[in-house]
């Protein structure tokens, strides 16, 4: 059995779990799997939006998407969550990422 099919099986058992949804989420990227990954970080963060770790990852998925206002909007929402949440590392984080979209 593959990384996937055990986060799979273990979401089955508890499918609020936004870390298994996370993890399953980069499995997908890992893969090649962008639409998949992509649409799982969307339903962690509408259900979990202080799952600050999911922004950065969606962002990035949507610029090789070539989605760019959409990158940053993510970006954004992250931003303002690791604020709110006092994680400073992440907002960084997430502040060069979008700035590195605006400055191209």
């Amino acid at each position: 059995m593959n990384r996937i099919e055990k986060l799979t099986e273990f979401l089955q058992a508890t499918p609020d779990d936004s870390f298994l949804k996370h993890a399953l989420a980069l499995e997908y990227i890992k893969a090649g799997n962008d639409a998949d990954a992509r649409n799982l970080f969307e339903e962690l963060l509408m259900n979990d939006p202080d799952y600050v770790g999911s922004y950065y990852h969606l962002g990035k998925l949507l610029e090789r998407a070539a989605e760019y206002e959409k990158a940053i909007q993510v970006y954004t929402n992250g931003i303002l969550v690791a604020k709110k949440l006092g994680d400073a590392h992440a907002a960084n984080e997430l502040v060069m990422a979008k700035e590195e979209i605006e400055e191209d």
